[in-house]
């Protein structure tokens, strides 16, 4: 039977929320595991279906994975295997991220294209022709990418043409191993990248990065077993600013990094939340009917992030007054919208822009899940609607938040994961 979230608007929320670690930046942290030759302990790494699926690769490759709490032990001194299965492959998006790892540590690399949201195109051009320019031998055929590393490496710089997460780090991970210096410009900057390569340096590789968007990649022969804590999850932090925002109250979130996500606080006090932080927490007040939100355009880091787009959406749907989103980096990141507007809201799309219309009242009714984003946001609009929200296909949501119902529960929603979302609404 499947599971929904079914949720009674109209609670304020009041009280404390401790911020779950990174799933963008678990995912390529435990990929780059597969550089060691020793054990990696990684701290703060939440219970998600993606992180599940990547720990299911890593076995597959030969590592050995336990968990406790959120702690996860890697022993990847005996990789054996450089394929990884279409089945596997396709459980998340993330895990083309495994293609640099597997080719540094093994010298080749056979993946099929990976799964995860249908969020709009999301191609691995670059990702494959960073590692031709780095001497990799590729072949794509049948649906695979099969990759050889060059035997004779040479230095390398790729200028990439957009600064993409993906492919910057597929490159920190495919250079770090062997002999060389990889110089990457116009590379994504997020804290996600940050995060992975200190994890690589407190292995024994070195990797620089600049305030400018270069990274510097001097290849080692080897890596060893560290100790690391995954940073916190910024997109989750900004989600539940968004649930206070539209629900009222005086929420305190801890284990978190403001300065991660400070350029976007600003969106927040215009609208009319009162933020006080000090980096490591964040407390949020809201009082009244949220103010229109300000141009609102998808930008790579440090700019606004694509991932809180819809989230603010929701926001924007409860406003007084007219707000205006411009995505810039996904084109099929509005599929929030349709489920939005059979709640009452008031949405225009023109291409990549959207201008909302805020309402009063939204009301609630049956959703389904698009994307992992687009799920999130349906339940922020659903705690401050009238009536009972139910959300359907959680398995976007899973992928990217750890028992998020359980988290604002806690604060005091009315909010409960159920088998049968029907009965629920009876009562």
């Amino acid at each position: 039977m499947e599971e929904t979230i079914v949720i009674k608007g109209g609670n304020r929320l009041e009280g404390e929320i401790h911020l779950q670690g990174s799933k963008n930046s678990s995912l390529p942290v435990l990929a780059a595991t597969v550089l060691v030759d020793g054990v990696s302990v990684i701290h703060n790494c939440p219970d998600l279906t993606d992180v599940t699926a990547a720990v299911k690769i890593l076995e597959h490759l030969g590592c050995k994975v336990t968990r406790e709490g959120d702690t996860l032990t890697v022993d990847s001194r005996f990789v054996t295997g450089n394929s990884i299965p279409d089945s596997l492959m396709r459980e998340m998006r993330s895990s083309i991220v495994f293609l640099g790892s597997v080719l540094g540590r093994t010298g080749q690399a056979r993946l099929s294209s990976p799964g995860g949201c249908e969020i709009g195109l999301r191609p691995i051009d670059l990702h494959i022709s960073s590692l031709k320019a780095m001497g990799v031998v590729i072949d794509e055929s049948r649906g695979y990418v099969s990759c050889t590393k060059d035997k004779v490496r040479r230095d390398t710089v790729i200028s990439l043409s957009f600064p993409s997460v993906g492919a910057t780090e597929n490159i920190i991970l495919a250079g770090a191993l062997g002999r060389g210096r990889t110089v990457i410009l116009n590379a994504a900057r997020e804290p996600e990248i940050r995060d992975l390569a200190d994890f690589l340096n407190s292995c024994g590789c070195r990797v620089e990065l600049t305030n400018q968007g270069t990274v510097i990649i001097d290849a080692v022969e080897k890596a060893h077993g560290t100790r690391h804590r995954i940073i916190p999850d910024r997109i989750v932090a900004l989600t539940y600013l968004s649930a206070v925002a539209v629900s009222g109250g005086d929420v305190l979130i801890t284990n978190t990094d403001t300065d991660d996500y400070r350029t976007v606080l600003p969106f927040f006090q215009r609208a009319g939340c009162e933020i006080a932080d000090s980096k490591k927490q964040i407390r949020i007040k809201m009082n009244r009917r949220p103010r229109a939100l300000d141009d609102i355009r998808t930008m790579p880091y440090p700019g606004f992030p694509t991932d809180a787009q819809a989230a603010l959406m929701a926001v924007a749907c409860f406003a007084k007054g007219t707000s205006v989103i411009v995505e810039n980096i996904f084109e099929g990141r509005f599929k929030h919208v349709g489920e939005l507007v059979r709640m009452g809201a008031k949405i225009k799309l023109e291409g990549r822009v959207a201008l909302i219309d805020g309402v009063e009242t939204l009301y609630g009714t049956r959703v389904e899940c698009p994307d992992l984003r687009a799920g999130a946001a349906l339940v922020v609009a659903g705690l401050a609607a009238r009536g009972v929200t139910t959300v359907c296909s959680l398995k976007h949501i899973d992928r990217g938040y750890e028992n998020i119902e359980a988290c604002l529960k806690r604060v005091g929603a009315d909010i409960e994961r159920v088998q049968n979302a029907e009965s629920k609404m009876q009562n």
